[in-house]
């Protein structure tokens, strides 16, 4: 396996992408060997999809695309980040008990910590912020042939 792979996509911030950004994490992981009906699986498409919503919703517009970056480093550990052009940071919002959201950030640290992992969140060079998490990856990845077989 390589000691480095990485994939990426930018999408338009609409709801629709938020869809597109699951499926665009969940079938890279599986072509780098994580089956998509485990429960890091889950995890993982929980927290893309809070973070892609955060992307769309919280950026009021003055975003016009967010990208999706994956990367595994040397088969241990596994990053996924979001990344936005919208300047500001997101802060934690005292949630009542009838919100209906902005507990998006709570869910994604405490699936991130459940699966052994770390929540990041980091302005970039050209005054945005990426979200990201830090997970460890516990399967070995095999490459997988066009017909969807794992190669021996």
């Amino acid at each position: 396996m390589a000691d480095h792979l990485e994939a990426s996509v930018t999408l338009p911030s609409d709801p629709a992408s938020v869809s597109a950004a699951r499926a665009y994490v969940v079938g890279t992981l599986a072509e780098w060997g994580l089956p998509a009906d485990t429960e890091v699986s889950d995890s993982i498409r929980l927290i893309i999809s809070e973070l892609a919503t955060n992307a769309v919703q919280h950026t009021f517009g003055q975003s016009p695309t967010f990208t999706v970056d994956v990367a595994l480093h040397r088969d241990e550990h596994l990053r996924i980040g979001v990344t936005d052009s919208h300047p500001r940071l997101p802060r934690r919002l005292p949630a009542a008990v009838q919100q209906d959201n902005g507990r998006g950030l709570v869910i994604i640290r405490w699936l991130t910590a459940e699966c052994g992992g770390r929540l990041r969140i980091r302005p970039t060079r050209e005054g945005g912020k990426t979200i990201s998490i830090e997970l460890p990856w516990t399967v070995p990845a095999q490459p997988v042939t066009a017909a969807g077989q794992h190669e021996p």
